[in-house]
């Protein structure tokens, strides 16, 4: 049996994911936060963070990482609603972190995965941008509608 080269990816770079968002269309800018760095995008208008996750020895390489998107809660959140999205979405989680609603989805390339597979996490995380904003603006207007049901 002869040896065939891999084209996995078993690991990246902050350098290399930027080059993925900016091949799917993203504008991405390096930050710093927190001592750490990482990358800050936007989908649907919405900014969100690529986090590192695990890293691969002291190198610049890591075996996974988080998209994050956290929006700023003015006022009080529906009792179900961070629950009811973690109950009905599979790849993604939710949670009220003080004044934020995150969204979060982890990435992992560990044990190799091949470029479209990254790619595909990219235009995964863009359809559950979309489907969350939909989601905040149908639950904002279900509210409104019980708001008015119980005072009239």
């Amino acid at each position: 049996m002869s040896e065939q080269k891999s084209d996995m990816i078993e690991a990246v770079s902050l350098q290399y994911l930027a080059e993925v968002l900016q091949g799917a269309g993203y504008r991405t800018n390096e930050s710093e936060q927190n001592g750490g760095k990482q990358l800050l995008s936007a989908s649907q208008g919405i900014g969100f963070a690529v986090r590192p996750g695990n890293p691969v020895g002291e190198g610049p390489e890591m075996l996974d990482f988080t998209l994050s998107c956290a929006l700023r809660i003015q006022g009080t959140l529906p009792e179900n609603m961070v629950s009811d999205w973690n109950r009905d979405k599979r790849f993604s989680r939710l949670t009220h972190q003080v004044d934020f609603l995150v969204l979060e989805m982890d990435v992992v390339v560990a044990g190799g995965v091949g470029a479209g597979h990254l790619r595909t996490q990219v235009e995964l995380w863009d359809r559950l941008m979309r489907e969350f904003l939909l989601y905040l603006r149908n639950y904002r207007a279900t509210g409104s509608a019980d708001d008015q049901d119980a005072a009239g």
